[in-house]
């Protein structure tokens, strides 16, 4: 289209007759390729802040930029205020005015005008209405309410302005346009994994998005303001205090909902979360709450990834001391013990610039919506800056001190007597903060990020970042230090399957020059993901005798009839060594996480020559009852963003030894690589996952 200059001639007298609009074209298609939003499944334009995007006015005549006067308004929620930039106007014609978006005339043609409007690189997120008012001496005349012509604002990765700037773009195809991940669990001698559909493209899930931030009353002169967004984000996920999107639940009682194992992917939550109309979705654990967090953040624009710390202690009592009691026994005891080790707990980062912070701490920040504690009254947690947390410097916004004591607090170990006096026996400082995973750009493996978060376990830069923590008002480290025994035990364990026998190797190193002779005892319980306790069902006594500088190795037997009728939710076991040397009557202590592996879940899929869009193939999921033992109720997920919606089948029972076959027809309608994600789930057996890649011509 040319623009014609209307400078250099006269106008023809008839311009001058009023000026209607007769149609309004978002090009959706052509704008959303440019601005990177063509994945998402919603038929209405969907731009990136601060960069432009072109409509096509069509008047009943041609458009004189000279004489008519036009302005396009923009406007969001219920009241519409250009001091809240809720109502956005842009002129176009004989009165120019600078507003808060950039509007300018591409070029006419005929009786169409072509526009670009830029938003702000400020702009609030969230969907936007369109109008045109022609401005004549008579009074204006303004378009109709016309919902075609709606169109959606995002956050801008892309953008330098903007404060989600992400400079790689293979970061950028990771953390905003992935819409498959895997999250790590298990513990950190056995790292274990599970596919989760982010899913921030599939149809509604936008839509759900915003919902999440009407139901919990965001204003939206704060959805601009990414920090405030996010940290929003963090309290909306869970449903204590604000009706947000999922119901925590760690009591393994999940009858009237859906067992936070059994699900496989965000849009099925959110779509709920949304056709309810904002009633909490049941029930989710920290894993859950990070993988919808991270399709809310991805799906508005925000770089978010999900990261998960091994060991991560969750202190009550918030003074970096995990403090673990003994009975007289030597098992943990379950009255007296309030603060927990969680083999595993994930959490969300979203890579952002911290203008309220000094600049070495942008980058990645950390937002956690499981609800564990209070901040500033709601449960919430973040965005605080990771290399803040590295440095010790606690005191910047928002809640750097309970992130710190998840990666930094000590194990201290308690021995309790009958009469209930305690005593400390151990202090073990490496325990917690043991690893921390995220999954790696572009690959499946995963990437060890524990030096972002802190500086190799005692550096003298570990000791300044805890002497800069204590002088930002975390407790010191007060304890008097234990007279060192000079001989040093550790458990070991290979990966077990569950429903196996294995051995437990108890190592005992003696670096004194004396013989030393040890009594051990060692309680075996089952153990939540949390790290509370539940039934014991092992307690057995050895002894040894180790001479001077050398190591004796102690075989502890477990048997599947002693720890299989207690097993709860993902299959954990705890074991407890207390240990006393004869000699000198000093104790020792240590423990031990057993993660035990699931069943196998196999996903089959039948295709002759390539799986191509609009070709059907066949897709097989099937499980064998490795247990003497009947599964009942058991749930079956299979989900694949881009190729298929969540299909659930449940099963009344399967049979000891019996099998589960589940096949389906998917026809794909979209090319590129796609996942199949498949779940088990049953009250007896949890955590039974697989994912296949396919890739579609």
């Amino acid at each position: 289209s040319n623009a014609s200059s209307d400078a250099d001639f006269e106008p023809p007298l008839q311009s001058t007759r009023g000026l209607s609009v007769l149609s309004v074209d978002m090009r959706a298609m052509d704008n959303k390729k440019a601005h990177n939003t063509s994945r998402y499944k919603n038929t209405s334009l969907i731009v990136r802040r601060n960069k432009e995007f072109i409509l096509i006015i069509r008047f009943d005549r041609p458009f004189n930029n000279q004489q008519d006067n036009v302005q396009i308004e923009f406007m969001i929620g219920s009241s519409p205020d250009e001091n809240r930039g809720t109502y956005i106007t842009v002129f176009i014609g004989k009165e120019k005015r600078d507003g808060r978006w950039n509007g300018r005339v591409i070029g006419t043609q005929g009786n169409d005008v072509t526009v670009g409007i830029t938003p702000d690189a400020s702009c609030i997120i969230g969907r936007f209405r369109t109008f045109v008012t022609v401005m004549t001496d008579l009074g204006k005349q303004r378009t109709a309410r016309n919902p075609d012509t709606d169109f959606y604002v995002l956050f801008n990765p892309w953008d330098p302005a903007d404060l989600v700037y992400v400079s790689r773009d293979t970061d950028r195809h990771e953390y905003v346009l992935n819409d498959v991940g895997i999250i790590y669990n298990g513990e950190y001698n056995n790292i274990s994994s599970r596919s989760w559909n982010y899913g921030q493209f599939e149809e509604g899930v936008l839509d759900a998005c915003l919902l999440v931030l009407d139901a919990g009353k965001v204003p939206l002169l704060y959805r601009g303001n990414a920090i405030e967004l996010v940290r929003q984000g963090s309290a909306l996920m869970n449903s204590q205090d604000d009706n947000g999107v999922l119901v925590g639940n760690w009591s393994s009682d999940y009858s009237i909902g859906t067992a936070p194992t059994a699900w496989t992917g965000s849009p099925e939550i959110l779509l709920k979360y949304a056709k309810d109309g904002g009633l909490p979705v049941c029930f989710a654990q920290c894993w859950v709450f990070a993988g919808v967090l991270n399709t809310f953040l991805r799906c508005l624009g925000i770089p978010a990834r999900v990261v998960t710390n091994f060991a991560s202690a969750h202190d009550n009592t918030g003074n970096l001391k995990t403090d673990i009691i003994l009975d007289e026994n030597g098992g943990v005891s379950r009255s007296r013990t309030r603060d927990s080790v969680w083999n595993y707990h994930s959490w969300n980062e979203v890579y952002m610039r911290r203008p309220d912070l000094p600049e070495k701490y942008s980058g990645w920040q950390v937002v956690d919506s499981t609800p564990q504690e209070t901040s500033d009254g709601l449960y919430r947690c973040g965005p605080t800056s990771v290399n803040a947390i590295k440095d010790g410097e606690l005191s910047y916004p928002f809640d750097a001190r309970f992130v710190f004591a998840e990666l930094n607090s000590d194990v201290i170990y308690y021995q309790s007597d009958k009469y209930g006096n305690t005593k400390i026996i151990q202090v073990d400082t490496t325990y917690v903060g043991k690893l921390l995973v995220t999954k790696r750009v572009n690959s499946n493996a995963y990437d060890d990020i524990t030096s972002t978060y802190k500086y190799p376990e005692g550096s003298d830069k570990d000791r300044q970042a805890m002497q800069m923590a204590e002088r930002r008002g975390i407790a010191p480290r007060d304890y008097i230090p234990l007279a060192e025994t000079g001989v040093h035990i550790e458990l070991q364990g290979d990966i077990i399957k569950m429903g196996e026998n294995f051995k437990l190797t108890l190592n005992i190193k003696n670096q004194t020059s004396q013989k030393c002779t040890l009594g051990a005892t060692i309680t075996g319980c089952v153990v939540y993901y949390t790290g509370v306790t539940s039934s014991i069902f092992k307690l057995e006594s050895k002894a040894a005798s180790v001479d001077p500088w050398k190591t004796t190795k102690v075989m502890i037997d477990v048997k599947a009839s002693e720890y299989m009728p207690y097993l709860l939710e993902q299959s954990n076991l705890l074991f407890v060594v207390y240990g006393r040397i004869q000699e000198t009557g000093m104790a020792l202590t240590t423990m031990r996480v057993v993660a035990l592996r699931p069943p196998e879940l196999t996903i089959k899929v039948y295709v002759t020559g390539t799986p191509r869009v609009g070709k059907d193939f066949m897709v097989t999921v099937s499980f064998r009852n490795p247990f003497n033992f009947i599964l009942k109720n058991v749930q079956l997920r299979l989900e694949s963003p881009g190729l298929i919606l969540t299909k659930l089948k449940t099963y009344d029972q399967i049979a000891p030894g019996g099998t589960l076959q589940y096949t389906d027809t998917i026809t794909p309608q979209y090319p590129g690589k796609k996942v199949l994600m498949a779940c088990l789930d049953c009250a007896t057996v949890r955590q039974v996952t697989n994912q296949l890649e396919i890739f579609v011509q």
